[in-house]
C-alpha cells in the first residue's frame, strides 16, 4: 500500500501486517489520546475503538491534534474518527461517545483488543479502568499526568509501580495495591518536578464512591509539545508491543 510504503521499509512487511490486523481501544481522546491515535493511524493500525464523552472546545486548540476553528463543538470521537479515516480509509473505526464507567466498560473490553490505551484524566474512572484491564489480562498502556509539564526530556516509560515523582501515578498505585495489583501496567510519565507556583490538582484518596466520574478537578495548563510527546510515546510503545 503506497501510503504506508515508508514504514514498511523500516519495520518490514511481516511486522506491518501485524499492525494492519491489530485492534487498539483508546479510552480518552484529549490531547494525549488524540496524538496517540494519530500516530497509530499513520503507522497502519487496522482497527480502532474510540471512547470519549467530550467535544472539542476552543481551549483544546493549543494541544489537540484535531482541534481547529472548523471542529469546535464536534465530539472528540467523531473528530478523531474522521482524522483516522482521512489518513487511512480502510481502517475500521468504532466511535463511542460516552463516559466509560462500570455500566459500559466491560462491554467495551469484551472486544478483547490487542492493546488498551488509557488516556483518561479523571482519577477515579482511570483507576477502575486499569483494574478491569489488568484482571482481564489485557495489554495496557496508561498515560500519567502531562499537564503543567514543559520538559519533554523528562518523559519516561516503565511499569506504573516503578515510577517516581508523578502524583497521579502515586495515587493510582495506592488504589491498585489495595486491590492486590502490584505490577504489570506499562505507563508513560514525567520525572519533571511539579511547579509549586502553578496550579496543581490536589492529591486525593480514592474510594468506591468516586469511581463513577471522579471528584471535581482543577483546570490545569498544558504545554503542547509535552502532551504530543506523551501521545507519540504511547503509540511507539504500542507499535513495538505488536510487531
Amino acid at each position: 500500500m503506497e501510503r504506508f510504503s515508508r514504514i514498511i521499509q523500516v519495520i518490514g512487511e511481516d511486522s506491518f501486517q501485524k499492525l494492519q490486523k491489530a485492534h487498539i481501544t483508546i479510552f480518552g481522546l484529549g490531547a494525549v489520546g488524540a496524538w496517540a491515535a494519530e500516530m497509530l493511524a499513520r503507522s497502519g493500525i487496522g482497527r480502532f475503538t474510540l471512547v470519549d464523552f467530550d467535544q472539542i472546545a476552543k481551549t483544546n486548540i493549543n494541544r489537540h491534534v484535531c482541534a481547529a476553528e472548523s471542529t469546535i463543538g464536534i465530539p472528540k470521537v467523531e473528530a478523531v474518527r474522521n482524522r483516522i479515516l482521512d489518513i487511512n480509509p480502510r481502517a475500521g473505526v468504532r466511535a463511542l461517545k460516552l463516559f466509560a464507567d462500570y455500566t459500559n466498560r466491560e462491554e467495551i473490553l469484551d472486544e478483547n483488543p490487542d492493546i488498551v490505551i488509557d488516556a483518561i484524566d479523571s482519577l477515579g474512572p482511570k483507576a477502575s479502568l486499569l483494574e478491569a484491564i489488568h484482571r482481564r489480562g489485557l495489554l495496557a498502556i496508561s498515560s500519567m499526568g502531562a499537564a503543567l509539564k514543559t520538559d519533554i526530556t523528562a518523559i519516561r516509560t516503565g511499569d506504573l509501580f516503578e515510577t517516581t515523582v508523578c502524583p497521579l501515578a502515586r495515587s493510582l498505585r495506592k488504589y491498585l495495591r489495595r486491590r492486590g495489583i502490584t505490577h504489570g501496567i506499562t505507563c508513560v510519565y514525567s520525572t519533571e518536578l511539579p511547579d509549586n507556583d502553578a496550579l496543581k490538582a490536589p492529591e486525593i484518596e480514592i474510594d468506591d464512591q468516586q469511581l463513577h466520574r471522579g471528584r471535581e478537578r482543577n483546570i490545569l495548563g498544558s504545554y503542547p509539545p509535552v502532551t504530543a510527546v506523551f501521545g507519540i510515546t504511547i503509540a511507539d510503545l504500542a507499535i513495538k508491543m505488536l510487531k
